[in-house]
């Protein structure tokens, strides 16, 4: 397991020509796997209706319209962490930055601090990646994991190409894909571009600066 900054980090095999493996350490607590963190279960939204997002970043603006409709759980899953302030650091927590860089993969963020805290979650959920017939091509936002299927809970990568061989396909559970960015993938390119380390960690941080809904 690779270690940063004193403290268990996100796995990766790097090389495309093998499987990657994205993945974080989930927090305990919280509600049980296959619930949102709020205890209800989520209703999934009119194509007409979807929720969208502004990220702010250091680097720029990103929107994301949010899959209601097709990846349910997981998308209000995430929209629980926007409410509250999880990745802008809003909820007076500190705010999470892209601690994961490649550049011709993907870029992943909302799990640490920019000073590198790890910041507690609620209970992972259930992997909709076999159910919700969305795929890992360029542009759209996915949740990152463990090796265990259901242990997604905050962090989320953005795919900078086409990564289809992180769908669910056969007894591969895959990653769930539950947004696609409609605006800025200039910015998400420009993150991508970053200088890293060897552990592919931005050598300046990528900072999430405002993470909210759109009126």
């Amino acid at each position: 397991m690779l270690v940063q900054g004193g403290m268990p980090a996100t796995l990766l095999i790097r090389s495309l020509r093998s499987l990657p493996l994205l993945a974080l350490l989930a927090c305990s607590g919280g509600s049980g796997p296959g619930q949102d963190p709020m205890g209800e279960t989520p209703d999934a939204a009119s194509e007409d209706s979807l929720p969208v997002l502004t990220m702010i970043t250091s680097l720029g603006s990103v929107e994301i319209e949010v899959l209601t409709d097709t990846a349910p759980l997981t998308a209000t899953n995430f929209l629980v962490y926007i409410d509250e302030g999880f990745y802008d650091g809003s909820d007076g927590k500190g705010a999470t930055h892209f601690h994961r860089v490649i550049s011709d993969f993907m870029v992943q963020g909302g799990g640490f601090t920019v000073a590198g805290a790890e910041k507690a979650t609620h209970a992972p959920i259930t992997n909709e990646a076999a159910t919700s017939g969305l795929s890992n091509v360029r542009g759209t936002v996915a949740m990152a994991r463990t090796t265990e299927p259901n242990s997604a809970t905050a962090q989320f990568y953005i795919n900078v190409v086409d990564n289809t061989f992180l769908d669910a396909a056969g007894q591969d559970p895959g990653y769930a894909v539950f947004a696609r960015v409609t605006s800025g993938m200039d910015v998400v390119d420009q993150i991508a571009g970053v200088s890293t380390d060897g552990n592919d960690q931005p050598t300046s941080a990528v900072a999430i600066e405002s993470f909210t809904r759109n009126p």
